[in-house]
């Protein structure tokens, strides 16, 4: 057997560093993190809206669902397209047209602005249950731990 003693000609050399050198590892796990923070904000809905605060738990969701949003200003969006007043209900009729093959009708997250006075986000409800639209969840921010989530 072999040992690694030092022997007398062998005083002045080092003996081969066995250890790991963990330092290029943090490195680049370091810029990993901070490239995952810089771009998980950005991850997020393309519509800047103010949600309201609440404290039911997330839906689970197996399919995508449709975001109509309704901003600060009043304006309409269906996921991220712009969509005016008078053009709603045909878009929503061509949404639940294209679903009429399936078993449901497809999940619609309405978002929009705490600012919004009810009657407004009434009255896009009353177009979405018109349309045959009836799977429909008010999106908010968590009250405890952040986070939005569908009601």
């Amino acid at each position: 057997m072999a040992m690694n003693l030092p022997s007398r000609s062998a005083r002045g050399r080092r003996a081969p560093m066995a250890d790991i050198n963990v330092t290029p590892l943090v490195d680049v796990m370091l810029v990993l993190l901070i490239i995952f923070m810089v771009t998980a904000p950005l991850l997020t809905a393309g519509v800047p809206v103010n949600l309201p605060d609440s404290r039911a738990k997330a839906l689970d969701q197996e399919k995508q669902p449709i975001e109509l949003s309704i901003d600060d200003q009043g304006r309409l969006f269906i996921d991220k397209d712009e969509v005016s007043e008078a053009d709603l209900p045909a878009k929503l009729d061509a949404i639940a047209n294209k679903a009429a093959g399936q078993d449901q009708p497809p999940q619609i997250y309405l978002r929009a602005d705490r600012g919004q006075n009810y009657g407004r986000v009434a009255n896009v409800m009353g177009e979405l249950s018109r349309a045959g639209l009836t799977r429909i969840a008010l999106v908010t921010n968590a009250g405890e731990g952040g986070g939005a989530n569908a009601r």
